[in-house]
This record gives structure tokens, sequence and C-alpha cells, in this order.
């Protein structure tokens, strides 16, 4: 069988630096995937590097241009990448088009969200007035800080195989309101948004917290959800 190619976007610092994890790129390999680290400044040309890939990779980072939701810079908001931020919106828009498996990860969940038309919290503990958990853990990355609750029938339940699991963290944005065809699939006990999905495509899944160096590490559904996105693909 064809190894399907994995397009993975990568972090950006102030639009003339690129750095990815390695952790992105072995859960891929481990899955069976071909990765591939994807550059900014080639919207022009996502059409022709979608017909490439078979599958996107929205990864971690920094924050996201609120501009993009029609607000104005929060005080809490950290360094942004416009250009990073217009070439994620301009493949997700096109891979949606196309049908085209997405895994969108912490980051990812939030411009995915964006990308149709959604919103974000800048900074959830100034942007909020509900007690918050600590979701920026003090631990390594393996760690499995707090749990989120699965919504029954989701997509996410399905690779799961269970309605609860513990999770890492590492964000102080989240997902505000999302708009169809996302739905919510998962949230922390502090009701912050932990998953996304849609209900109109093959394998769209957004999560706010970073399952690959968990899959890495041989947690057994952060490797479901690997395996299940580049068997989508």
């Amino acid at each position: 069988m064809t190894k399907p190619i994995i397009g993975i976007t990568s972090h950006v610092e102030l639009d003339y630096k690129h750095s990815l994890s390695n952790d992105y790129v072995e859960a891929v390999i481990q899955a069976g995937g071909i990765p591939v680290i994807l550059p900014i400044g080639i919207d022009s040309d996502v059409a022709v590097l979608l017909e490439k890939i078979d599958g996107l990779i929205v990864t971690g980072g920094g924050d996201i241009d609120p501009m993009l939701f029609g607000e104005e810079p929060h005080p809490k908001l950290g360094m942004i990448s416009p250009g990073r931020d217009s070439f994620e919106i301009a493949i997700i828009e096109q891979a949606l088009a196309a049908n085209k498996p997405i895994l969108a990860i912490c980051r990812g969940i939030q411009i995915l969200n964006i990308t149709v038309g959604g919103d974000m919290y800048q900074d959830i503990y100034s942007q909020m007035e509900e007690p918050l958990l600590q979701h920026s853990q003090k631990a390594t990355r393996t760690h499995l800080a707090h749990k989120v609750s699965v919504t029954e029938g989701s997509l996410l339940e399905d690779i799961a195989g269970q309605s609860t699991f513990n999770v890492n963290t590492y964000h102080h944005q989240a997902v505000r309101n999302v708009p169809k065809p996302l739905i919510v699939s998962g949230r922390a006990s502090d009701g912050i948004i932990e998953a996304i999905e849609s209900t109109e495509h093959t394998f769209v899944l957004g999560l706010q917290w970073h399952p690959e160096p968990l899959a890495v590490s041989g947690n057994k559904i952060a490797i479901q959800i690997f395996d299940r996105f580049i068997k989508s693909c």
C-alpha cells in the first residue's frame, strides 16, 4: 500500500524563521505516513500543493492575529505571524473544499475555527470569568495534566473508544464560538473547548492539546488519533 504524504505546517517567528517539533514528524512516520514540512509564502500555490499531499496537519505555535475575527489586540496577546495566518487559512479553506483530511493541533484548532468564521479568546485567563484550570502545564510534554470529556457519538469518541480521558496542555488562547460545519466534541472540566470536528467532511478534527508527543511516547489514545488520521488519508 502506498504511504500517504502528509503536509505539516510549522511555527514561524516574525515571518522569517521556521521551526517544528520532531514529535509531529515521528508521530506521522509511526502511523504510516510520509511527513513533508510546509513553509509560508506560497499562498498563491496552495492548490498545486494540495494536489501533492494526501492530508494536512496544522500545528501548534504562537498566537493568532485577532483582526482576523474582528478584534483588536488584547494586552495579553503574544507574538503573531501574519504570514503563517494567511497561509494556513488559505490551505485549510482549500483542503476543506477538497475534503482532504485535516488534523489541527493546539494553535491549529484555533485557526481552523477562524477559517470557517468562528472566533476565539485571545487570553482565557483575562477574558473568562469562570475559574479555570492551569492550561499551560509546568511539566514534561508527556504529562497528562487534566481531563477531557467527549461528546457522545462524535468522531473523537469513536477514535478514543471512551468518553473521558486525560491530556497534556500548553495554551492561553482557546476556541470560543464554533460555526457549522464544525461542532464541539470535547471540553475540559472548566468548560474550555478542547476538541472540534466537522459534520460534513470525512476527517476534520481539531484538538487543543498536543497528541504528537503522547503518540511518540506510547499513549494509546494519541496513537489511535494519528492512526485514524493517516488511514483517512
